[in-house]
């Protein structure tokens, strides 16, 4: 699996033993970072411990994931959910921004796209928690008078000096005036406006308690309308004014699982693209449709969530099932 992995992410450059990751010791695992640094209200929901900056756009971001994680799991008993690692790339790019590029933690971060690629083997779970270290390069990288303006992260994840992942967060970054002015109407939306559905039965998306189903049933097949839960802990764990890029993956996570029927599989891969908020205030559809399958068995997924009439955020999940 690591052999495919590396033939995929051909270009990136990333390396597969320790001795070949530049600084791989020099991260540090003891503490996290603080919280602020990557939007997180609570403590516990922080789960990179350091950053290295190695030289001009190249960083190491060390990260710690849990045994056992109230939301992100491990979804099965013997492999931690990639999502969590998702999670962890969106927390190490925020971080690098602040603490490399000097962004304001004042300033606001707008996602155009996410995408990773994992080898599951590389996500086993231990009996201790799981030590990583994350390799960065910035590209595009552009700025607004004197404070960056936006730039494309690229990320190689090293466990025990091995390449089990890679992913691409790109997004722009804009000031407190500019945000507002991007959200009009909606700067001071909160998840409480969003409509309280139904959702489908947990077990259905390997679901043990209902508050973490972020899908309702619709009478139309393969659509489903999302459902926003406030009180959510880990993902409103901060106060936002739209959907959060992390509940558009969950809930395409978990409509791809009702999609192929398997409630157990695991996101190996995805990519997708984020081209408008999605507001708490109208209905939320997620619209899925079954591709051919990767040549390595893995299921294919489009997903597209839509609001208005128009798609909002639109990707693919590859999910391997065991």
């Amino acid at each position: 699996m690591v052999g495919s992995l590396l033939h995929e992410s051909a270009g990136r450059n990333f390396t597969t033993t320790r001795d070949e990751v530049p600084g791989a010791c020099s991260v540090d695992f003891q503490r996290t970072i603080p919280r602020s640094l990557v939007h997180r209200a609570a403590v516990s929901e922080v789960f990179v411990t350091d950053l290295n900056i190695v030289s001009s756009g190249r960083f190491e971001v060390g990260a710690q994931w849990p045994r056992w994680h109230g939301f992100f799991g491990p979804r099965t008993g013997s492999v931690h959910d990639p999502l969590l690692y998702l999670e962890t790339i969106r927390q190490a790019a925020i971080l690098i921004t602040h603490r490399a590029y000097g962004v304001p933690l004042s300033h606001s971060f707008i996602s155009d796209s996410k995408s990773y690629t994992l080898d599951a083997a590389g996500m086993a779970t231990e009996g201790s928690p799981v030590e990583v270290v994350l390799q960065a390069t910035a590209h595009d990288v552009t700025y607004r008078g004197k404070h960056l303006g936006g730039t494309r992260l690229e990320f190689g994840c090293f466990r025990d000096g091995v390449l089990i992942g890679t992913a691409s967060e790109s997004g722009r970054i804009v000031s407190p005036a500019v945000y507002r002015r991007l959200r009009g109407d909606h700067f001071a939306a909160t998840p409480f406006q969003a409509p309280r559905l139904s959702t489908v039965e947990p077990q259905l998306v390997g679901r043990d308690r209902r508050e973490d189903v972020l899908l309702a049933a619709t009478p139309e097949p393969g659509t489903w309308l999302v459902r926003a839960d406030p009180e959510h802990p880990v993902l409103f764990d901060h106060s936002v004014d739209h959907l959060p890029g992390m509940v558009v993956l969950e809930a395409a996570r978990q409509a791809a699982l009702l999609t192929i029927g398997e409630p157990h599989a695991l996101p190996v891969r995805a990519e997708f693209s984020f081209s408008s908020y999605l507001e708490f205030d109208a209905e939320c559809r997620v619209v899925t449709d079954e591709l051919e399958p990767d040549s390595d068995g893995a299921r294919v997924v489009r997903v597209a969530l839509e609001q208005n009439g128009r798609a909002a955020a639109t990707g693919t999940l590859a999910m391997r099932v065991s």
